[in-house]
């Protein structure tokens, strides 16, 4: 595997992999318990819990103790700058309001980050016990039926397509207007499973995931392992997507030009 400035690719995964192992702890200490407390950080109801603070802090911790020279980006806590030309992007709960449902399908983003945008990134799933990694030279699942190869599916008609969102209302007026001229065009719609789409689409499962509002720390994770399992993902106007904001990921170039035209209008 390539090198990310210096620092051994299998380094980075093994850090990366320990950052994991140590928000599942946290993340699933509190899953479905009564003793999860939750806040809105808006006025409108935007929950963060005692789980999402305890996982990036734990996150934190282990890097501040291996690799202290290195930025971090989290949802929780301030920025911290980088010193070494990477930073750890970290969403410690994705899908909170799915976490705090008791959904199944909530994740932890984890992703290593240069100026060019992620070079690793892990999409964890504490509770379902499935792992997705992506990284130069690898991306696989690691779970209950035993570690595989991440492919994203081939090309298809966007008429025989499965497509994604988070929320359906997707954004705006106008994105959601964008977004339902592609919904009208696929086979399958389906709605909330958070970062658990993008997932999907790395393991072949679907093949477009179309979002926007999106922050760096939502999507960094996710870029790394679907590029790494042949996957595209770019803004919607196929631009650079690791700084948020409008994002759609396919499973292959022909199927994301073919949406590209549709959210264009």
């Amino acid at each position: 595997m390539t090198d990310i400035r210096g620092y051994a690719t299998h380094d980075a995964l093994a850090l990366a992999g320990r950052l994991a192992d140590a928000a599942r702890i946290e993340t699933l200490r509190y899953f479905r318990t009564d003793q999860l407390a939750t806040e809105s950080k808006e006025a409108q109801f935007d929950p963060v819990t005692v789980a999402d603070r305890a996982a990036e802090a734990a996150m934190r911790d282990l890097i501040e103790a291996e690799r202290p020279q290195d930025g971090i980006l989290g949802e929780e806590y301030d920025d911290k700058q980088s010193r070494s030309g990477l930073t750890w992007v970290l969403d410690p709960i994705d899908g909170t309001r799915g976490y705090i449902s008791g959904t199944p399908t909530w994740g932890v983003l984890i992703a290593l980050c240069d100026e060019t945008g992620p070079r690793l990134g892990i999409i964890d799933q504490p509770y379902i016990g499935e792992r997705f990694i992506g990284a130069p030279g690898l991306a696989q699942l690691q779970g209950p039926q035993g570690p595989r190869s991440l492919k994203a599916r081939a090309p298809r008609a966007l008429g025989e397509a499965t497509l994604f969102t988070t929320f359906p209302e997707v954004g705006t007026a106008a994105e959601g207007a964008a977004f339902a001229r592609v919904a009208a065009a696929a086979q399958l719609v389906r709605y909330g499973t958070d970062c658990y789409a993008y997932a999907l689409l790395a393991a072949g499962q679907i093949d477009l995931v179309i979002e926007a509002g999106l922050n760096p720390y939502d999507i960094c994770a996710p870029i790394a392992v679907i590029e790494a399992a042949g996957g595209i993902v770019t803004d919607w106007t196929g631009g650079a997507a690791h700084g948020g904001g409008r994002v759609i990921a396919a499973a292959n170039p022909q199927i994301h030009a073919d949406a590209l035209v549709l959210l264009a209008g």
